[in-house]
């Protein structure tokens, strides 16, 4: 088998889109609007919602991972790096669930369920940041973006420089067995 599973690669690419817009509404848009504009309620509204969606659809992918075959470990003739590679993947997994998770404890944390979804009128925190986890959320985005940012460059070293047809297992083709 020289691919993944197509519903992998799907998740894989929905997922990449997805987290990248996130990191950008939160980094850009987020960032920038001061909790007393009333738009900031509808950006936290879509970030909230990409958030879940992406909790949801991670946990789904892990699954669809776990339960469906896949093409053997990449080996590039460098055991070191082979495994550096395995765990920048695992790394990203993780990362993705934390980013999530503290995402969750600042919504927690500051009522913003019922402020955001219910429309009850309640006014945001005046300053997210006197909440721990909102810390956290800032750091790990920050790792995650790194992260990104690395296997978009291992991705052109293996397609540009290596030339060894490793993009083509993430990809949209017919599954060779």
């Amino acid at each position: 088998m020289k691919r993944y599973h197509s519903l992998l690669v799907v998740l894989h690419w929905l997922l990449a889109v997805m987290i990248i817009g996130g990191l950008i509404m939160g980094g850009k848009v987020l960032s920038a609007t001061p909790n007393s504009v009333p738009e900031k309620l509808f950006y936290l509204k879509m970030h909230m919602t990409m958030g879940s969606l992406i909790l949801a659809l991670m946990v789904f992918r892990l699954l669809v991972r776990v339960l469906t075959a896949k093409p053997s470990a990449a080996d590039i003739g460098n055991a070191a790096i082979n495994k550096l590679g395995v765990a920048a993947h695992y790394m990203l997994y993780l990362l993705v669930f934390l980013v999530a998770g503290s995402g969750l404890a600042i919504a927690g944390m500051t009522g913003l369920w019922d402020i955001v979804f219910s429309q009850s009128g309640a006014p945001l925190p005046v300053d997210f940041s006197e909440y721990p986890p909102r810390t956290a959320h800032g750091i790990l985005t920050k790792l995650l973006f790194l992260l990104i940012l690395g296997h978009v460059l291992a991705f052109m070293y293996h397609q540009f420089v290596r030339k060894d047809g490793l993009f083509s297992r993430m990809w949209f083709h017919k599954r060779a067995e």
